[in-house]
């Protein structure tokens, strides 16, 4: 009753032999494996240096009273941006412009007094041509009139400075910027010795200062000293979020000492803020750079140079340094010790180590060893490639 199915079994038993022939064949080597390259040229390169910095205003002035007076009026909003010259505080008044009136009293008096000298000058010395007149009188009347005078002035003097103390109850902004938050309020008494009322910081332009080793400063001089040293650089930021700021800036300051602590010096950028909206009368305003923020500083080449360049993926490192793997005549793979000059993010430049014109693996560098012979092809282009 067996006999039946033994054909079937049989036939089973050959369908299973024959599906693991191709399985088998599959798995057998299949040639080099096939890796992407990429020919060492000449690539235009914008130099680039990065540094920490940090954003400082320009001008920064703080506020303080410069009469001893009660505080009658804040008439700006915290945290809002002023213009120069706006009046932001008003202090009592009316002691001042009662000084001011008595020291125009003493003035008028002085000069009445000084009026009547000069009539008895003239008198004395108009009888000194005849026999009534005498020398002694003359002398006299010269002395009162010159004491009257100077009474004058010192009288003209005094209601200046009650002039300029009646001025100092108003308290205006000296520079335009953003105004803190006033840390005396309204009814109290305020005074030179009271500290600051509020601090104004400007808003636009702004400074990035960041201190670079001495060493590299010297770099940086040397190779644009043809192109007119550090202005021929331009200054862009990295922000905190990773973005690219979306304006340049120029170097217009290099302090002239070296750090004895940290063998930097320090550089100083100029940045324009413009306002990111348009804000109604009393609301703030938003710009991009605020005063004290850190930020990242690229320091880039006013014109690329030509350099031998890579892709960045090509480049690999361990202990010993960085190395490529380049495609030798043969089709064999050679690993290839190089050193890197000043780079971008996506181009290696090779200072030293590779020739122009060699292949160097940029896909299938997994699949890839010394010594073992590969099917180079070209690599694939960036997915950015050929959009315009």
């Amino acid at each position: 009753m067996l006999r039946p199915k033994q054909p079937r079994a049989i036939a089973l038993v050959l369908a299973l032999g024959l599906a693991t022939v191709p399985i088998a064949y599959a798995q057998m080597p299949g040639g080099p494996p096939s890796v992407g390259v990429v020919r060492a040229q000449q690539t235009a390169i914008t130099e680039t240096s990065e540094f920490v910095g940090r954003v400082q205003a320009i001008e920064r002035v703080a506020l303080t009273a410069r009469v001893t007076a009660f505080l009658d009026q804040r008439l700006f909003t915290e945290g809002t941006e002023v213009k120069q010259g706006d009046l932001l505080y008003r202090l009592e008044r009316a002691p001042f412009e009662a000084a001011v009136q008595q020291q125009e009293a003493a003035v008028a008096d002085a000069s009445a007094r000084l009026t009547n000298a000069n009539i008895q000058l003239a008198r004395a010395q108009s009888l000194l041509s005849t026999p009534a007149g005498q020398r002694s009188n003359v002398d006299d009347a010269v002395a009162n009139q010159r004491s009257l005078a100077a009474q004058v002035l010192s009288a003209q003097a005094q209601l200046k400075v009650a002039q300029i103390n009646l001025d100092y109850t108003e308290i205006h902004a000296p520079v335009a910027g953003k105004i803190s938050r006033t840390s005396i309020t309204v009814g109290n008494v305020v005074s030179p010795s009271s500290g600051p009322l509020a601090s104004i910081v400007s808003q636009d332009p702004m400074y990035v200062l960041f201190p670079v080793a001495s060493r590299v400063q010297a770099e940086l001089q040397k190779r644009y000293a043809d192109k007119g040293g550090m202005k021929a650089v331009v200054v862009k930021l990295r922000l905190p979020d990773g973005s690219i700021y979306g304006q340049e800036g120029k170097i217009d300051y290099v302090e002239p000492t070296v750090s004895a602590t940290t063998d930097t010096i320090l550089l100083r950028a100029r940045m324009a803020n413009p306002a990111r909206n348009q804000a109604d009368a009393g609301q703030p305003v938003e710009r991009t750079l605020v005063d004290g923020a850190f930020v990242n500083v690229l320091v880039e080449g006013i014109q690329p140079v030509m350099a031998l360049g890579i892709p960045r993926e090509a480049v690999l490192s361990d202990q010993q340094g960085d190395y490529v793997y380049v495609v030798a005549a043969n089709n064999k793979i050679e690993l290839r010790r190089i050193q890197l000059g000043q780079s971008t993010p996506t181009t290696a430049v090779v200072a030293g180590g590779l020739k122009e014109g060699e292949m160097v693996v940029t896909e299938g560098i997994q699949r890839v060893r010394p010594g073992i012979e590969v099917n180079p092809g070209p690599a694939s282009p960036p997915p950015s490639a050929g959009k315009s």
